[in-house]
């Protein structure tokens, strides 16, 4: 019996590592975002609903680690570099262009998708839109460069009004030259604009206060990723000072927000899922062109006007994609 159960183990022994090299290995995706899990919740449901579309689950044929900068933007290439030593199959940079920057910086192998906010040529992501080239593909939403078109909403809205205020994050990559863009505008449309900087939600308050003193008589809350993650707590500022304020997305409209102009960036969290599945099916990223918005949604909510005691000029309602009554 004895010999018989050494002869057992042995066999058991020599077996189960190959049993275990047989078993297939789960991919892993990682996500590098430079927002928090709690505000973000609602798009990484949405790049799940990407991947699930080509066959991927999370858990069962494929495993996500997660690294977030909770705004931090300093920490992104620290958590970019975990993931490359990790390493994963492929790195989802999200939270605008900062993180999809610092994947690149550590590795021009594996393969990034990224959700970028500006031009990704621009920033030397990609080399074109169609042809990416190299390891980076991704969806932009383009929201910082529709900033001009919202201003010009914006002066639609309150033409008589002498001075907007403009939020914006100098940390952002390409903040200056946005920024600039939104000079010419102002300058084209004889608006006069100021400048309010804000790096951290610790800064919102001081911002609106300082808004306040430059006596705006509108706001315009630039396209970034960290307003983005804090919208409802914007959308409530705005509304203790009632200052009339244009947002990037329409979830800000929803939440309370006077009105907003921009694409989707549900639907862009949307289309990283897919790239990221294409990409685990064999798909070369240098081969996945940039996936642009085809839909710009320009949302009026009238009950804000109405607290506000804002006229909105009929002509701007016939625009409007959605009017929230």
């Amino acid at each position: 019996m004895r010999r018989r159960k050494l002869i057992a183990l042995v066999a058991i022994a020599t077996v189960w590592p190959l049993i275990a090299q047989a078993q297939p290995q789960r991919p892993v995706i990682g996500v590098l975002s430079s927002a928090s899990p709690e505000r973000f919740a609602h798009l990484i449901v949405a790049f799940r609903e990407g991947l699930q579309e080509l066959g991927y689950k999370e858990g069962e044929n494929v495993l996500i680690e997660y690294r977030w900068a909770n705004d931090q933007i300093g920490q992104l290439a620290v958590l970019a570099e975990e993931l490359a030593r990790r390493p994963v199959t492929i790195i989802i940079a999200s939270g605008g262009t900062a993180s999809a920057l610092a994947a690149k910086a550590v590795t021009s192998k594996i393969p990034i998708v990224f959700t970028a906010a500006a031009d990704p040529v621009e920033l030397g992501l990609v080399a074109s839109l169609g042809r990416p080239g190299g390891n980076v593909t991704g969806s932009t939403a383009f929201t910082s460069s529709l900033d001009p078109k919202r201003l010009e909403l914006l002066r639609e809205l309150m033409p008589g009004t002498r001075v907007f205020g403009v939020i914006t994050n100098p940390a952002k990559p390409n903040a200056e030259n946005d920024w600039r863009d939104l000079q010419k505008t102002a300058q084209a449309l004889g608006q006069e604009i100021f400048k309010i900087e804000a790096n951290s939600e610790l800064e919102f308050d001081t911002a609106f206060e300082r808004a306040v003193a430059k006596r705006v008589g509108a706001l315009l809350i630039a396209a970034d990723p960290l307003f983005n993650g804090h919208r409802r707590r914007l959308v409530r500022l705005a509304a203790q000072h009632s200052i009339p304020t244009i947002y990037q997305d329409r979830a800000f409209a929803t939440a309370g927000g006077l009105i907003s102009y921009g694409a989707s960036i549900t639907a862009a969290y949307r289309q990283a899922g897919i790239y990221a599945g294409r990409i685990l099916q064999g798909t070369s990223p240098a081969d996945l062109p940039v996936m642009q918005p085809t839909q710009f949604e320009f949302v009026i909510n009238l009950k804000t006007a109405k607290t506000l005691n804002l006229a909105v000029p009929l002509t701007l309602q016939a625009q409007a994609d959605e009017v929230i009554e």
